[in-house]
């Protein structure tokens, strides 16, 4: 019999070097070879995976799930940044790397996840001029206003499951104190899914169109031509109820 070897996943955004480290509450893995899902692909092998965690919790990962889902929105960021959640600063360090991004304010509301960064000092490893652009500030994603230039893109993802019933609210609490022209937030696929199936419809281009009107915001995403594909496919690996009965 055949045996199939899950492919290698290669991501095309920059990731950079980690390596273990606690501080606090929190703690820096290195996984080493293994097999780990997609947000909507199917599970491929891995190596060398980075893993934040507190309490036992795994808040954020260098798996194709995180870099899937996250990277919808890094591609699309131009202007002035605004990311809510530091996790393990990937967003940030990919997003700063973009030719179209001028600057990057990250948002961070624990003081042992900034320690950890002061220690690991991960955007060292950025060219002087893209780790220019970032800047990192203590404060609340829920009550931060823009206190330098107008913001252009918001990309949040400060919530430890990927669906919650706050989120929603959470963003447009963030937004309506930002202003952004353009938002993608983590999970926005399986919240557009979740909605469109509750208001009876389908989760296609059509669907996804009316739900996003529905809500009121500048989301970015559904532009893509795979965006329909992609959101569909992550409903039925994360949300198999949606399509049961």
């Amino acid at each position: 019999m055949e045996i199939l070897t899950p492919a290698q996943f290669a991501p095309d955004l920059f990731v950079p070097h980690y390596h273990p480290i606690v501080c606090g509450a929190w703690r820096l893995d290195v996984i080493g070879m293994g097999v780990m899902p997609g947000y909507w692909s199917i599970p491929c092998l891995v190596s060398g995976v980075a893993a934040l965690q507190r309490h036992e919790q795994t808040w954020m990962s260098m798996s194709p799930l995180e870099l899937e889902s996250q990277g919808i929105g890094v591609r699309l960021t131009s202007g002035h940044v605004v990311i809510c959640g530091l996790g393990l600063g990937w967003a940030a360090a990919a997003t700063a790397m973009r030719e179209a991004v001028r600057a990057v304010t990250v948002i961070e509301f624990d003081p042992e996840v900034l320690a950890l960064h002061r220690e690991l000092d991960l955007f060292a490893q950025l060219p002087p001029l893209q780790r220019a652009k970032l800047r990192i500030v203590a404060g609340d994603a829920l009550t931060w206003r823009p206190d330098r230039d107008p913001v252009d893109f918001l990309l949040p993802d400060i919530w430890l499951p990927l669906v919650d019933d706050v989120r929603l609210d959470h963003v447009r609490q963030m937004q309506a104190n930002m202003g952004a022209n353009a938002v993608h937030f983590w999970g926005q696929e399986l919240e557009l899914a979740r909605a469109a199936h509750r208001a009876g419809r389908a989760i296609d281009a059509a669907g996804i169109a009316a739900t996003m009107a529905d809500w009121g915001l500048p989301l970015v995403g559904p532009e893509l031509p795979e965006y329909a594909t992609w959101t569909q496919a992550a409903a039925r690996q994360h949300l198999p109820e949606l399509f049961s009965g």
